[in-house]
């Protein structure tokens, strides 16, 4: 591609990237840790949380169709796109942080403010997330720079993630010597600093797009005929893509259940007897552990998505799809084998023989987050030279619901390994929760390993199937991007 060709500056670039970098920052510190905030802190029943999770998805599967057809078709004196991200941003940060807030009002009392507070947030996360993601479809009319500034935005959004994580394992290790408080009482005080600071940073970054990021390419200028859902669900390439991410929300469970396993399944710390607080050696552990699953996961897909626009040039999404999915199915058969021998022989050193098939099982997390936005990019491509319509916010709508139902049936998964197991985490608090975890038969403690392992692989397994149908590729993408560029020939489209 020669650089008069290209739309997007630099300094936009980067800007969509810090952005984009600021939203992980946040997101993570929801698709992360609520699970384990909700379960383990404020001990809601196992069964609300699951339920909680569900019936949200399923409000967001109408919530995030509506956000996608109001940006479409609604455009104001600031901009069609770009306000949304603006205007909601005040929202999720006083959500994201009361969030992490445990007020003392009782089981019924918790269970409604959980719930509400969890759906409140899901809505004015949609608001903005919707039309951010749908930018890099305004921002420049050609498919291979629309790629790179996905590629782009979803390595930054990734790298936003690690900020959380980092300062998650931090506090586990200091707290502990700063304060008294114990278990519970500790754990609020951690969530509480982590998501004030984390929505702090995070938001300012992510507003600063808002100023500088502008939208060129105009939708085709005909009216709505009504028939949006119709044209979005008789769209075969992109229904491929959404039941694609549907089938890999297992990819999702190293980052959900890391600290689950942390708790649970694993501890590499020294013998509680023979220390002065161990309190703080159980912290250590848990976080170990933690930091290990998560800077695993965090290194598979940073490593795939800084090689993506590479590979972009080389090769077909689908090609890079099957065969990364592929390669993670079989290094998570690994993971499985030395994990469990971990937990047979209950040796805590043979858990760091995991790590580089833990990292080889992540790199699908980063090739599917960043490719099935390019593979939306295009199959809008494809909807709008078949009908002349384009829904640039309504296909992001179906990828952001996808990734947010991945996140809640990844913590699905958990919740249903708690139930299978009998594990109750109050019983668990009420002595000392790691002695009690190595203590727990084979079978217990490798089923919570295996949502991180084997559960994962299954997952990356069942969603090459899809994409084996999948034929937005070759001939036909060039053929498809080639009348479109004569089409818009005739738009607005500016370079400045």
């Amino acid at each position: 591609m020669s650089d008069t060709n290209k739309y997007v500056s630099k300094k936009e670039l980067w800007t969509f990237g810090i952005a984009a970098l600021g939203q992980g920052t946040v997101y993570t510190v929801m698709s992360s840790y609520v699970s384990d905030f909700y379960i383990n802190v404020m001990q809601l029943p196992l069964v609300f949380v699951m339920l909680l999770m569900l019936l949200a998805r399923v409000w967001d599967a109408i919530n995030d169709s509506l956000m996608g057809f109001v940006a479409d078709r609604a455009t104001s004196p600031f901009g069609k796109l770009r306000p949304y991200v603006l205007f909601a941003a005040a929202p999720i940060a006083t959500l994201t942080v009361l969030m992490y807030f445990a007020p003392e009002i009782g089981r019924t009392g918790s269970m409604l403010y959980a719930g509400a507070v969890y759906v409140l947030w899901g809505m004015a996360y949609t608001v903005a997330d919707v039309p951010f993601w749908s930018l890099p479809n305004v921002m420049t009319p050609l498919p291979d720079e629309r790629a790179n500034v996905i590629a782009f935005g979803r390595t930054l959004n990734g790298v936003g993630s690690v900020f959380p994580i980092l300062l998650f394992s931090g506090l586990g290790f200091v707290l502990p010597y700063l304060t008294e408080k114990t278990g519970v009482e500790l754990d609020k005080t951690k969530y509480l600093i982590l998501a004030a600071v984390c929505t702090a940073v995070g938001m300012a970054l992510y507003v600063n797009s808002y100023f500088h990021i502008k939208e060129r390419v105009l939708p085709p200028r005909k009216k709505s005929d009504g028939q949006v859902l119709k044209r979005i669900l008789s769209c075969k390439p992109l229904m491929l893509v959404v039941l694609m991410g549907v089938l890999a929300s297992g990819r999702y469970m190293t980052q959900a259940a890391s600290v689950h396993v942390a708790r649970y399944a694993f501890y590499v710390g020294p013998d509680l007897a023979l220390v002065d607080n161990p309190t703080a050696a159980i912290q250590s552990s848990i976080t170990i552990v933690n930091v290990i699953l998560t800077a695993c996961s965090a290194l598979g897909m940073f490593g795939s998505m800084l090689l993506m626009p590479l590979l972009y040039k080389k090769y077909d999404y689908k090609k890079i799809v099957l065969f990364s999915c592929l390669a993670g199915f079989i290094a998570s058969l690994m993971t499985t084998l030395l994990g469990g021998l971990s937990i047979y022989y209950n040796m805590g050193s043979l858990f760091f023989a995991t790590i580089p098939f833990v990292v080889l099982q992540c790199v699908p997390l980063g090739v599917l987050n960043t490719t099935s936005y390019a593979m939306v990019g295009d199959c809008l491509d494809y909807m709008e030279w078949k009908t002349g319509y384009r829904d640039n916010a309504l296909g992001s709508a179906c990828q952001s619901f996808v990734n947010k139902l991945g996140n809640a049936l990844a913590t699905t998964l958990i919740i249903v390994v708690y139930l299978l197991i009998d594990l109750n985490p109050a019983d668990m608090y009420a002595s000392s929760a790691v002695v009690v975890a190595t203590d727990l038969p084979f079978l217990q403690r490798f089923a919570m390993f295996s949502t991180v392992s084997l559960i994962q692989g299954v997952s990356l397994l069942l969603c090459t199937i899809p994409i084996f149908f999948y034929d937005l590729t070759g001939e036909k993408k060039a053929t498809v991007t080639k009348e479109l560029a004569l089409r818009r020939a005739q738009d607005d489209i500016k370079k400045n």
